[in-house]
């Protein structure tokens, strides 16, 4: 079942598009949040789609086929790194996945998570954005090599789903000494702070 309009916007406002950006999706499926972080992209960001599917592969080509900056490959996520390397980009912005890590093995999610970490650059608005029915990567310490994460859930999609963001480095400390998200700051956010 497609994302609801209003999970596709809780995710894509979790990445900051003021500058040029690279951006990986993992399992676009249809392409539903694709298509919303392509609105919100500069003309110079880029966007690798994979997807191991071969005929959602060819549907998302179609949809895309006339936006320079969106490739699609038919391929495992784990690729990430060699994809990068082969358009000379150094590292992602972010990486946004939909794959149901709680169907996964924990080899698997291991190789995911440490390929995703790798790949992140190491500037504080880095980030791994995930929408799940279950919030395991985070309750069970499977990301706990990331620096810091944030989860809201979204009740207006069947099922429900939580949004998480895991920041591969710790947020700047302000002046003042306070960081500007905490817990129960009543801004949706269900829990934040340090891995």
């Amino acid at each position: 079942m497609p994302s609801s309009k209003t999970l596709i916007r809780k995710v894509s406002d979790k990445m900051d598009h003021s500058g040029p950006r690279v951006i990986a999706e993992f399992g676009p499926g249809e392409g539903c949040h694709t298509r919303e972080i392509a609105k919100r992209m500069r003309p110079d960001s880029h966007l690798m789609l994979f997807e191991i599917d071969t005929e959602l592969c060819d549907h998302l080509r179609k949809q895309f086929a006339n936006d320079p900056r969106i490739s699609v490959h038919n391929d495992d996520c784990v690729k990430l790194p060699e994809v990068l390397s082969k358009k000379g980009l150094a590292h992602c912005d972010y990486v946004v996945s939909g794959i149901p890590f709680s169907i996964l093995d924990k080899a698997k999610k291991r190789e995911i998570l440490d390929h995703t970490h790798t790949v992140l650059a190491p500037e504080t608005h880095s980030a791994f954005i995930i929408y799940q029915v279950t919030n395991e990567l985070r309750t069970r310490g499977h990301c706990d090599h990331f620096a810091r994460a944030e989860s809201e859930w979204c009740l207006r999609n069947v099922p429900p789903m939580f949004v998480t963001k895991f920041f591969k480095t710790h947020a700047q400390k302000p002046l003042n000494g306070h960081h500007k998200n905490g817990s129960g700051n009543g801004n949706g956010i269900i829990g934040t702070g340090a891995r």
